[in-house]
This record gives C-alpha cells, sequence and structure tokens, in this order.
C-alpha cells in the first residue's frame, strides 16, 4: 500500500499546542467525577440536582471539546490524548464507584479497563513509532456512548435490571466491535499508511 494514502480519508492540519478552549473543556471533564461520587455517597445514593447538572456537563463537554477544536481550528496532538484519556479517567472513578456500590459487576470495569489498556499500549506504540497519536475511530465514540449510557443505566435506575442488561449488552458490543476497529487501523498504519 501507498504511504502517502491517508487512513483517516484527508489530511488534517494538527497542532502542538497544549492550551487551547477544547483541550481545557477536555481536561475540565475530569473534575466532575469526584464530585459525583462525593455528593451521591453523602447524600446516603440519592441522585441531587448538582448530581444530574454535573453529569450533563460530563455529556455536553464530550461533544463540545471536539467541536471547538474543529471550529476553532484547534486540532492538536495534545487534545488527541487528552479527550479519550480524560473519558478513560472519569469513566474509571464512576465505574469504580458503582462497582464498589454494587450497581456494577466487577468483570465488566476489568474487562474495560483490559481493552482500554491494550489500545492505549497500540497508541503509545505508535506515537513512539510515527511521531504522533492516531485520532480515535468513530466506533471508539460510539463505544464510549454506549458505556455512558450503561453507566446512566446502573446508575439511575439500579433496582431495574433488565434495562441495565440492555445497556450492558449495548456497550459489550461496541467495545468490541471497536476493538476490532481499532486493530484493524493500528495494523494499516503498521503498514505505512498515513494518519493525522
Amino acid at each position: 500500500m501507498s504511504a502517502a494514502k491517508n487512513i483517516d480519508g484527508k489530511k488534517v492540519k494538527v497542532k502542538q499546542t497544549l492550551f487551547t478552549w477544547s483541550n481545557l473543556i477536555s481536561l475540565s471533564r475530569v473534575f466532575i467525577a469526584f464530585p459525583i461520587v462525593y455528593l451521591h455517597y453523602t447524600n446516603n445514593f440519592q441522585i441531587t440536582w448538582t448530581i444530574g447538572l454535573l453529569i450533563l456537563y460530563g455529556m455536553i463537554s464530550d461533544y463540545l471539546d471536539g467541536y471547538a477544536a474543529r471550529k476553532l481550528n484547534e486540532i492538536s496532538e495534545w487534545g488527541k490524548v487528552l479527550d479519550p484519556i480524560a473519558d478513560k479517567i472519569s469513566a474509571s472513578i464512576l465505574f469504580l464507584y458503582t462497582v464498589y456500590i454494587g450497581y456494577v459487576p466487577l468483570w465488566f470495569l476489568l474487562l474495560e479497563l483490559a481493552r482500554d489498556a491494550i489500545i492505549l499500549t497500540g497508541s503509545t506504540y505508535l506515537k513512539f513509532a510515527r511521531g504522533k497519536v492516531a485520532m480515535a475511530v468513530m466506533s471508539g465514540k460510539w463505544s464510549v456512548n454506549a458505556l455512558a449510557g450503561y453507566w446512566m443505566a446502573a446508575f439511575f435506575f439500579p433496582e431495574f435490571q433488565a434495562v441495565q442488561n440492555f445497556f450492558m449488552g449495548i456497550a459489550l458490543v461496541l467495545m468490541f466491535l471497536s476493538f476490532i476497529d481499532y486493530f484493524h487501523r493500528f495494523k494499516l498504519i503498521r503498514m505505512g499508511l498515513e494518519y493525522n
């Protein structure tokens, strides 16, 4: 295959800037997980308006950071790392908490962490081998949304096991499909395809 072909379809200018609006939005997402856990635990496992607003901000900010990066021409190597890392840190804290209080099974969390560790290892390899991080694939974003859906089902409706199982099933399928997608992309990049 030709090394000139770009796996992302088109070349995007990627900056080396750390301090951008989009990166600050991504980083802010990390700091909402702790208040959610604290407020839920100290309010006797009751969901308050503050918790709801923090969760809503987390959901909106996950779309807003990418939108800001594209709209303000702030796509950066830092952003390609910060956005998924912010997602993973926030999700890990929230899932650890829901495992701790018995809303989510431990095996699910361990499976998700193992999947993320493998993807992170591949991404780190590409960073050292090719000098840049690959952008997330769309199926990875769908997987993150499915994980959020499952977490919210478990968090907001702990007594409705059928609802949780439905969202867990969707999350598992999308985790698997996105893992295959990342693995395929990794192979193509290793074969010499260019990427943003």
